[in-house]
């Protein structure tokens, strides 16, 4: 029954059977046999078929939900056993905001000093993927703005209030300046990640706040671009203070505090609402305490 859970969950983490199948390492008639099988056990249709894959059902959904728990409880049971006997050992993965890469390691350090045996795998996401990868059970946890849909679905534990920088050259226009304010900022025209970002949504919504309208002449999903094209002297962005810090802003440019309004976005490490989690993603969520602790002081 695992077995054809996992192979539920594979189809609707690729939407598609044959990329099911192949993740699964099986081939395409038996991941199809075995939801069949499902279908057959329960007596109801999980899954709308035409010549291809194109939804669940209603009662497919609901099914797909207890698939999750099934196989998140069953993983960390076999986790607590495996602790039990060797530690903690394995492989935590997490899930990262680009606006939090440059805050992940300060969790991810001390993580490792107190689990040395655990790996560690970061993968950077959109907010709206590290939901979807935590409910299909791709990643362990996540760090991401704690907005209302996310804290109602997952445990939150907040780490910090995010603000933000301009960084532009010292030559440029506010490059003189020891902080500025969104509307002044709105004057410029900027390098800014995509709109599908929660951070370009945040930044947008701050810089209509200040009174201006946002013009962006060169976007990307990943603020490693931007950056770059800040470095050549010929651009400038806006970027989460944590990040520039992380990066290190070089001269002759600038990281300049943007105030007024103050950003209000929380970043936080979400798990799923499972009790016992995972033993690995519960030493993690030890440790985000203790980071959101040190923080508050």
């Amino acid at each position: 029954m695992i077995d054809k859970l996992e192979f539920l969950l594979a189809l609707a983490r690729e939407r598609h059977f044959g990329r099911a199948a192949e993740s699964c390492g099986v081939t395409q008639p038996t991941l199809s046999a075995a939801v069949k099988h499902l279908e057959d056990n329960l007596g109801i249709l999980l899954v709308n078929r035409g010549s291809r894959f194109r939804d669940f059902t209603a009662e497919g959904e609901r099914v797909l939900d207890w698939a999750r728990r099934i196989i998140g409880d069953a993983q960390a049971m076999r986790q607590e056993i495996d602790a039990l006997r060797h530690g903690l050992t394995g492989r935590l993965r997490i899930g990262v905001v680009q606006a939090a890469l440059g805050a992940v390691e300060d969790l991810t350090s001390p993580y490792h000093e107190r689990h040395p045996e655990v790996r560690l795998t970061i993968l950077a996401a959109t907010a709206e993927i590290i939901v979807q990868f935590l409910e299909n059970l791709e990643i362990d946890a996540g760090i991401t703005y704690l907005e209302p849909e996310t804290t109602s679905r997952f445990a939150a534990i907040p780490l910090y209030r995010e603000t933000y920088c301009l960084v532009t050259p010292a030559d440029a226009p506010l490059g003189n300046r020891h902080k500025v304010k969104w509307a002044e900022v709105a004057q410029l025209q900027l390098c800014l990640p995509t709109p599908d970002t929660q951070s370009r949504r945040n930044i947008e919504a701050l810089l209509r706040t200040g009174g201006g309208d946002p013009r962006s002449i060169l976007e990307s999903n990943s603020m490693l671009v931007l950056y770059a094209h800040v470095r050549t002297g010929r651009w400038a962005t806006v970027l989460p203070s944590q990040l520039a810090g992380a990066l290190g802003i070089p001269e002759p440019l600038r990281a300049i505090p943007i105030v007024e309004p103050e950003a209000r976005h929380t970043i936080g490490l979400v798990v799923p609402l499972r009790q016992p989690l995972k033993p690995l993603t519960a030493a993690l969520v030890v440790e985000a305490q203790r980071v959101a602790e040190k923080l508050q002081d």
